[in-house]
């Protein structure tokens, strides 16, 4: 039993890392800049994609192996790979590190090409722009099978095979670490000048621009920075699991889900963010580690009875506790009568 339940902690900890990590660059997004950016799934799946097309390439290139037809040969490939991976620490942590680098990179590039021609739109349209373009990408993993394998999906190879028996426990901890210097990054960042200008800018647009501030230009950086975020979310999430599926990659997971996190928790609260996605995933993992229990007590497939309780959840959070359960914090600023005895100093 205690076995069964370290295995259940160490599986919702593994969710809830990659989910906080996207969580926590919408919030970025929406909560500090007040972009409505329902498209996740494009940098997210971005990453992913990634993963599943880059590290088991180029590890069979250095091995020598053939990648002629490395999806049809995808399985054997890759139980090379790992056989190769389990005496060679270095290779692992070489391409666990530039896979985790080059997805940033290409979350960065996707959130550029996304929000290039659309950053001026209204938010209504923008949101909208964003949620097509996610659609777009999802499109070409389900229909391109040279990329992830398609509907099938492919095995990726696992950077933490050498740790045998310890190897869910490791990239557990690795992407809970991974997570906290996320979160501790998004708040020195919130909490700077930078944090403030992205609030002006969320707060009145005209107000930011009548100070000479390039409004335009820093939604896109905005954007850029917090789909480089996801897109190191969505591709530790595909070493997780050791393979990647396009279908596994769709809105309501990977952007739906996001925002429900952020609204739960509380808008331009990191903390809050964190808290709402550990509820979400907890409450999510509850149910379906004890569906057999909930299962006699409801009168439909206890698959759909986390969707349930979390809809109910945010329309009673929407009606009575619209900031979230952590809401924002309001800016400290100098008291007037300080700010007049500090000119005063100076001028005397």
């Amino acid at each position: 039993m205690a076995q069964i339940e370290a295995l259940f902690l160490i599986d919702l900890i593994a969710t809830f890392a990659p989910y906080m990590i996207v969580a926590l660059s919408l919030n970025l997004e929406y909560g500090f800049c007040g972009i409505p950016n329902f498209g996740k799934t494009l940098s997210v799946a971005g990453g992913a994609f990634l993963v599943g097309f880059l590290p088991g390439r180029l590890a069979a290139q250095i091995l020598g192996l053939d990648t002629s037809k490395y999806i049809e040969n995808n399985a054997k490939i890759i139980t090379m790979i790992n056989n190769a991976l389990q005496t060679n620490l270095l290779l692992s942590l070489s391409l666990l590190i530039l896979t985790l680098f080059s997805a940033m990179v290409l979350g960065a590039i996707l959130g550029f090409l996304a929000s290039y021609p659309a950053i001026r739109l209204r938010e209504e349209y923008l949101a909208m722009t964003f949620l097509a373009v996610g659609e777009v990408m999802l499109i070409i993993g389900y229909n391109y099978p040279e990329l992830v394998g398609g509907t099938l999906g492919v095995s990726v190879p696992d950077p933490f095979v050498w740790a045998g028996k310890y190897r869910f426990l490791l990239i557990t901890i690795f992407m809970l670490f991974i997570a906290l210097l996320v979160f501790i990054y998004l708040q020195l960042l919130t909490k700077s000048p930078l944090g403030r200008l992205l609030r002006a800018i969320r707060d009145n647009e005209n107000a930011a621009l009548a100070f000479g501030k390039d409004v335009i230009k820093i939604r896109m950086k905005v954007i850029i920075l917090s789909s480089a975020i996801a897109a190191l979310g969505g591709a530790l999430y595909a070493f997780y699991t050791s393979n990647v599926i396009a279908t596994a990659y769709q809105r309501v997971s990977w952007t739906f889900w996001p925002w429900v996190m952020v609204i739960l928790g509380g808008a331009a609260n990191n903390l809050g963010v964190v808290l709402g996605t550990f509820i979400f995933v907890a409450v999510r993992k509850f149910i379906i580690f004890y569906k057999e229990i909930f299962g006699i007590y409801v009168p439909f497939d206890v698959v759909w009875l986390d969707m349930l309780l979390l809809g109910i959840a945010l329309i009673l959070i929407l009606l009575y506790k619209s900031e979230g359960l952590i809401p924002e914090k309001p800016i400290k600023t100098i008291e007037i009568h300080r700010n007049q005895s500090k000119m005063s100093k100076i001028e005397s």
